[in-house]
């Protein structure tokens, strides 16, 4: 009996140990997993769109899954391209204006602070022709230094380019055969768990799936709506690049803190070059501020809901670890992975209170 319970204890202790050094490895390849990260991530959130065509379809009739792979992958990369034709165009227009708009606003701001600075007993002045002249020729060969310096990192590091053009061309091909066989691949996990632990593991699945489908989609709604109300407000506002700015603010709204202030920074930036201190100040600030009230208190408690409750600073660490494993995807992946840690927390939170171990005084 006893040497039945030892081979058994060493069964366990040895697949533990795979399962650290799988971990680790999975670690050490946090780079290489980046296409299959991303790809994933997609996967999950566009595999119940194949499934209804493939289940239902146009007029109810069934399209085989291939067909639905298809479709609906052809419809994720012609909404992105359409993003990069509206986005790219605008911001080509405003290289002109930043040309002429930034010495300006330079000009400005020497003017009052020129007086400010000599009450104090500091002289000094901004060199704004001599600057007006180095952006000139900066925005002037812009094009030209963009080529200059792509050329350069062919020729220096041309590994590296191949492997980012590799991971780029990797990313579809792994979603397609990722949402081909779904259902086929959940199956062979939720076969190598452990018998005995089959039950609790489909159970704690399920609540994950159920956590991550409202947090993912509900998030995709929350940026298709900010994204309109950024483009229309600024665009009443009178920003000229109202919809690059806009679509980019409520794309980014999927990191959390990080990706309102790179919109509002874009945003402020613009306001400036367009109308001057105050009055871009103010417009931006009230779009922003109304933007901020809208997600907070009536899009994100309704389309995502709060049952995630996550402390602001354990998303700041989320971010900040998950970037610094596996990149940019790390930082997609961050409130997602931690979203399923928090269950796995919670899970174990009660298991410890209802232990002997926390239970039993002290006699």
């Amino acid at each position: 009996m006893s040497f039945a319970a030892t081979s058994e204890q060493r069964q366990t202790l040895m697949w533990l140990a795979l399962g650290l050094l799988l971990v680790g490895l999975l670690v050490l390849l946090g780079p290489v997993l980046t296409p299959f990260l991303a790809a994933g991530i997609l996967a999950y959130v566009l595999n119940p769109g194949v499934d209804w065509l493939a289940q239902r379809g146009p007029g109810r009739a069934r399209l085989p899954r291939t067909l639905a792979v298809i479709l609906v992958m052809s419809l994720l990369f012609a909404t992105m391209l359409a993003l990069v034709l509206i986005v790219i165009p605008v911001l080509q227009k405003e290289l002109p204006l930043m040309r002429e708009q930034v010495p300006q606003l330079l000009s400005t701001l020497d003017q009052k602070l020129a007086p400010l600075l000599a009450k104090l007993g500091v002289t000094a002045r901004l060199d704004v022709d001599g600057i007006k002249i180095l952006l000139t020729e900066q925005i002037a060969h812009a094009g030209q230094g963009l080529w200059t310096s792509l050329l350069s990192s062919v020729r220096i590091g041309g590994l590296a380019l191949l492997g980012w053009l590799a991971t780029l061309l990797l990313v579809p091909v792994v979603l397609f055969y990722l949402l081909l066989d779904w259902h086929a691949v959940l199956a062979r996990l939720a076969d190598s768990v452990p018998r005995r632990w089959a039950v609790r593991t489909l159970a704690f699945g399920r609540e994950v799936d159920a956590l991550l489908a409202q947090y993912l989609r509900g998030q995709l709604l929350v940026m298709l709506v900010l994204a309109v109300y950024y483009s229309v407000g600024l665009a009443l506002a009178g920003l000229d690049v109202a919809l690059p700015v806009g679509i980019l603010t409520g794309l980014l709204v999927f990191i959390p803190y990080v990706g309102f202030g790179i919109g509002l920074v874009l945003a402020l930036l613009a306001a400036l070059l367009q109308f001057g201190p105050l009055q871009g100040l103010v417009a931006v600030g009230i779009v922003y501020g109304l933007g901020q009230v809208l997600e907070g208190f009536i899009l994100t408690p309704r389309l995502v809901g709060e049952r995630i409750g996550l402390h602001p600073l354990v998303v700041i660490f989320a971010l900040l670890a998950f970037g610094q494993l596996f990149g940019f995807v790390g930082v997609l992946l961050a409130l997602p992975a931690s979203a399923v840690l928090s269950v796995a927390a919670r899970h174990m939170h009660h298991h410890y209170q209802a232990s002997s171990f926390y239970t039993r005084l002290e006699r």
